[in-house]
């Protein structure tokens, strides 16, 4: 089960994120549509650590394997989506993915999660 939980004022999220970078670029995702970019990563669930929900999540998101080169931060996040307020501790990681097909993919490129659509693309730092 994914650590998210509802209180009365709103919803905590414990994620996992990593960092894929290309030539001064980041790799970025939006789902759906949604207008928001964020990091590829989820949600870390019960008994779960934070470095596997990362793994797990890119291989779930991307089809792809990497490793953890390190751990870049913690971050606190307070923000309010949909009309839901949200508390968020996310978990950055730096990800190794060579060896891997994804510059392959194209500077924007699709995945399909179930009924779930994600877009990602390469961002310039700059942007």
């Amino acid at each position: 089960m994914d650590l998210t939980i509802h209180t009365g004022d709103g919803i905590f999220n414990y994620r996992a994120c990593g960092l894929l970078i290309h030539e001064g670029k980041l790799l970025v995702t939006q789902v759906e549509k949604d207008g928001h970019f964020f990091l590829p990563g989820g949600r870390v669930t019960f008994g779960e650590q934070a470095e596997a929900a990362v793994l797990r999540e890119i291989r779930e998101e991307i089809g792809i394997e990497c490793r953890i080169l390190r751990t870049l931060w913690l971050n606190q996040a307070f923000f309010t989506h949909q009309d839901q307020r949200f508390h968020e501790l996310c978990f950055y990681f730096l990800l190794d993915w060579s060896g891997t097909d994804l510059l392959s993919r194209g500077k924007e490129f699709f995945t399909w999660e179930g009924q779930k659509e994600n877009r990602f693309l390469w961002v310039p730092f700059e942007d």
